[in-house]
């Protein structure tokens, strides 16, 4: 999202500044100014990325259709270095310059004054100097570092070196400064020059085409005094051209004008550039708190694994606003996307949380957001749909059978993607381990694991008080194998067993049966909570991406980077392998250790 948080230190003299003069001088006026503009200045570039990142909203407008990738997101990890040096910047010009002092609020005239002297001196002087930066050597030692991002967002106008900076902050204040000379100075007008060339900024690096087609078509003139998105991603692929800040007038001039730019333009806006998925991964949200580990919100908390986060309480009420909206009127919207072998993947997002997939009552609503999802996928041409978590519930759909069955003319295949989950889990067991004690034993992934493990002649305590079911899993098991499932009902009975395999939430008290030195496998969403320093504890079932997967830059909740769900995985891997059947209901344990092969031939790696 930002800079280190040690950076912000750096505005404590500023601050202290202000509260010292406040009421004394309009210097320590100023640096209160100055604070609030840099603060409004991160605001506008936090927008503008959060809007860019709403791909249920622009992704029919994306530019460059790649995704930005984990070592873009930490090369510019300290995107707003340059705010704090302009803040400086800006008070020394506060206290060294008279014309600052017992400035009226507006003005009129400061915002023509400023408006020439930047369509005139800021934009002429950047077009040159920009040039310049393109000669070899001012590339190779200052601007190469902002042109390593060619998707662009609205970071990577912040992304660049010192030098730029600088020179960035003597074009920016020549028409403030130049409009206060001329006696046109004004609080208002330093405020509007300045969150108005960031907008324009960021607008020209946020990668989606915002201007409409027809605005142009109305007034041709326009597309030479204002850039547009397109205009300036064209700078990024082909650096010979495009250099202009935010008028294409001096490219004109400068004969730099990229002649594909205004018809590349009305290409984006048409939506011609627009990928069908491949294969969607169809998640929900979990809860509020990891509903702000979106890829919409901060950068740099989406590119990490979830985790709990202090900093981000403050948004809570936002989040619990959009709860609300999401309930009363949201259908399934697109989160984020990457690419495998020239394959786009997709994640939709159900917008419902986990604990209304437990309130009775919303059960129909959400299957008819599963459903219409499927549709709209099977509409548009998508191979593969992966239902997660809570999405293929037994009680909620019987592991996404009941949208087979309602929709037997489906082009997509749906996956519940189980069998490679089962795998992941049952390779993660020692094969030395001789019994096992394991919860929600009578659930889809909890069958297919004890009937494979028993037939392994590994004794399995399965916790159920239902006796009907587990003589029904007990059954399906090879006659001689079936001494080895055994039905417990309390979890005393494990209490020297070392290996439990939670496939139901286990509360501390319910984890402190175990013996000292057990491991806890899991396949329960949210994990559990670790509470046994005496114990180990496995983490949700997961596999790594291959090494050739591209635009990959956010985390599947606390999975970390490059990590995906076992589910995801087993949709990649009925994708990848071709196959046309449906994957929905009760894993078949016959095809555990192939689909678990296929895995590991495609390029999926185990995480130990």
């Amino acid at each position: 999202m930002v800079a280190p948080l040690s950076a912000y230190f750096l505005y404590v003299p500023l601050v202290a500044n202000c509260i010292a003069s406040w009421g004394s001088d309009e210097a320590g006026g100023w640096c209160f100014h100055i604070l609030v503009v840099c603060a409004l200045r991160g605001l506008v570039h936090q927008l503008w990325y959060s809007y860019s990142s709403m791909l249920f909203l622009t992704n029919k407008y994306r530019v460059l259709q790649q995704g930005v990738d984990y070592k873009q997101i930490d090369r510019e990890q300290n995107w707003d270095d340059f705010i704090i040096l302009h803040a400086f910047m800006a008070a020394i010009a506060c206290y060294s310059c008279t014309l600052m002092d017992s400035l009226p609020l507006f003005n009129f005239r400061g915002y023509i004054y400023a408006l020439i002297l930047h369509m005139g001196l800021t934009e002429s002087l950047y077009y040159c100097i920009h040039r310049t930066f393109h000669s070899d050597y001012f590339f190779q030692n200052y601007h190469s570092l902002h042109h390593l991002s060619v998707v662009t967002q609205s970071y990577t106008a912040g992304t660049a070196s010192f030098l730029e900076h600088l020179v960035m902050g003597f074009l920016m204040g020549i028409p403030m400064l130049g409009a206060a000379w001329m006696g046109g100075g004004s609080v208002t007008m330093f405020y509007g020059y300045v969150l108005v060339f960031d907008f324009l900024r960021c607008m020209g690096h946020c990668n989606v085409e915002v201007m409409p087609v027809s605005l142009f078509d109305h007034m041709p003139l326009l597309r030479y005094l204002i850039y547009s998105p397109s205009y300036h991603s064209l700078h990024h692929t082909d650096m010979s051209s495009n250099f202009c800040l935010f008028m294409p007038l001096y490219d004109a001039l400068g004969n730099t004008l990229n002649k594909n730019s205004w018809e590349f333009r009305r290409r984006i806006r048409t939506g011609e550039e627009v990928r069908v998925p491949d294969f969607v991964f169809l998640a929900h949200i979990l809860d509020v708190h990891s509903s702000i580990h979106g890829p919409f919100l901060f950068r740099s908390f989406s590119s990490k694994a979830f985790q709990t986060n202090l900093l981000v309480l403050p948004f809570w009420p936002i989040a619990l606003v959009v709860l609300q909206l999401m309930w009363a009127w949201a259908k399934p919207f697109t989160v984020t996307f990457y690419c495998l072998r020239n394959r786009l993947i997709h994640t939709w997002c159900v917008p419902r949380y986990g604990f209304q997939y437990f309130l009775p009552f919303a059960k129909d609503g959400i299957n008819r957001n599963i459903e219409e999802a499927i549709l709209r996928a099977d509409k548009i041409g998508v191979k593969v749909i992966s239902l997660a978590a809570l999405n293929k519930n037994e009680a909620l759909n019987g592991g996404g059978t009941l949208f087979v069955k309602r929709l037997p003319h489906l082009r997509v295949r749906v996956v519940h993607g189980n069998t490679l989950t089962a795998a992941v889990i049952l390779h993660e067991i020692p094969k030395d381990v001789k019994e096992v004690f394991l919860t929600g034993a009578t659930s889809k992934l909890g069958r297919a694991i004890a009937l494979y493990l028993c037939r392994k002649g590994v004794r399995v305590m399965m916790l159920t008080h239902s006796t009907e079911r587990f003589q029904a899993i007990q059954k399906e098991a090879p006659t001689e194998c079936q001494k080895f499932l055994v039905q417990v009902t309390k979890y005393q009975v494990a209490q020297n067993c070392k290996s439990w395999v939670a496939g139901k939430w286990l509360s501390p008290k319910e984890q402190a049966w175990a013996p000292s030195g057990t491991h806890f496998h899991q396949f329960v969403v949210p994990p559990i909570v670790e509470p046994r320093r005496d114990c180990t504890y496995g983490k949700l079932a997961a596999m790594r991406l291959p090494d050739d997967v591209e635009g990959l830059g956010y985390c599947e909740y606390t999975m970390g980077r490059g990590i995906v769900h076992a589910c995801h995985a087993g949709g990649l891997v009925h994708l990848l392998e071709g196959w046309e059947h449906h994957e929905v209901g009760a894993i078949d344990v016959d095809k555990i250790d192939m689909v678990w092969e296929c895995a590991l031939k495609r390029g999926l790696r185990p995480l130990s």
